[in-house]
């Protein structure tokens, strides 16, 4: 994503001092039956959904994400949502339908 990802602006000279690389290994996944169970800051999430259109979507976020952004389960699983392309409005009814592994 330094060069050559759209959503980011790519990476400059000037910005090669501050950087720092990270990595996550993320194993021992698991299925849960309900999209609040999980640990902000411990367990990385993926969401598979199926947006307004009937199609099959999918959403990953690293352990670190939510609570670097300082989000709660909620604002996490919605802008999960939001990055998998979900574009009708977000309702709890919805969130259920959700299936989460951590």
């Amino acid at each position: 994503s330094a060069l050559k990802d759209s959503r980011f602006p790519p990476m400059t000279r000037d910005e090669l001092p501050r950087l720092f690389c990270s990595v996550s290994l993320l194993t021992n996944f698991e299925d849960v039956c309900d999209y609040m169970d999980w640990e902000v800051g411990v367990h990385g999430i993926r969401i598979e959904f199926i947006n307004e259109k009937g199609s099959k979507r999918t959403a990953t976020y690293l352990p670190e994400v939510a609570k670097e952004q300082g989000w709660d389960h909620i604002q996490t699983i919605d802008s999960l949502l939001r990055k998998g392309g979900y574009k009708a409005p977000i309702t709890n009814e919805f969130r259920k339908t959700i299936k989460l592994t951590r």
